[in-house]
C-alpha cells in the first residue's frame, strides 16, 4: 500500500509570550525590559529588537494614559514571533479605539501612533471579541525579504526617503 504524499510542515514552534502589567507608568519601562530580554532569548536582530521596544513602549504608554478604566485593571502585552514576523499586541479594558491625529510643532503629545504607523510594517486596532476593551497591534518583519538582503524595517513600504543633503547633492 502506497503512503499518501505529505507536505512539508515547519517544525519550528512560534515564539509567544504575554505579560500582564498594572495600568501604571512604570509598566511601560517594565514592558521594554521584558521585551529586550525575550528578544535576546529568541535571537532577534538588534535593529528589529530596538524598533519593537520603541513600538511596544508607544502602545503601552497609550494604554496607561488613555484607557480610562476602573482601578485594578491590567494591561496585557503580547509578543509573537513566527514565520519571520514579530507581532506586538497591547490590550486594555477601554473600548475607545485609538485615532491618529495631526500634530503641530508646538504639540507636546500625539506623536505615538504616527510613529507606530511609520515604523511598523502593519498595525491596527480592534475591539476585543469578549466585548470588553480593545487590542492595538503592530507587526515587524524579522527576516530579510530575499536571500542575502539585510533586514530594513522600511523596505516593505517602498524606497527609503531621501535625506535633504542627498537631494541637494544630486
Amino acid at each position: 500500500m502506497a503512503t499518501p504524499p505529505t507536505t512539508p510542515r515547519s517544525t519550528a514552534l512560534p515564539h509567544d509570550i504575554e505579560w500582564r502589567l498594572p495600568r501604571h507608568p512604570r509598566s511601560v519601562g517594565r514592558a521594554r525590559t521584558l521585551l529586550r530580554e525575550q528578544a535576546r532569548m529568541w535571537k532577534l536582530p538588534d535593529d528589529v529588537t530596538e524598533t519593537a521596544v520603541l513600538l511596544l513602549s508607544e502602545l503601552m504608554t497609550n494604554a496607561y494614559r488613555h484607557a480610562k478604566v476602573p482601578p485594578g485593571r491590567e494591561i496585557r502585552a503580547r509578543c509573537v514571533e513566527t514565520d519571520g514576523r514579530l507581532r506586538l499586541t497591547v490590550t486594555d479594558a477601554s473600548d475607545v479605539l485609538p485615532v491618529v491625529r495631526e500634530t503641530g510643532p508646538e504639540d507636546e503629545s500625539g506623536r505615538g501612533l504616527p510613529l507606530v504607523a511609520a515604523l511598523a510594517d502593519d498595525w491596527g486596532a480592534e475591539p476585543r471579541p469578549c466585548g470588553i476593551g480593545k487590542t492595538v497591534w503592530c507587526e515587524l518583519r524579522c527576516t530579510p525579504a530575499s536571500p542575502g538582503e539585510q533586514y530594513h524595517p522600511d523596505r516593505s513600504r517602498g524606497p527609503a526617503p531621501t535625506r535633504r543633503e542627498d537631494r541637494a547633492a544630486g
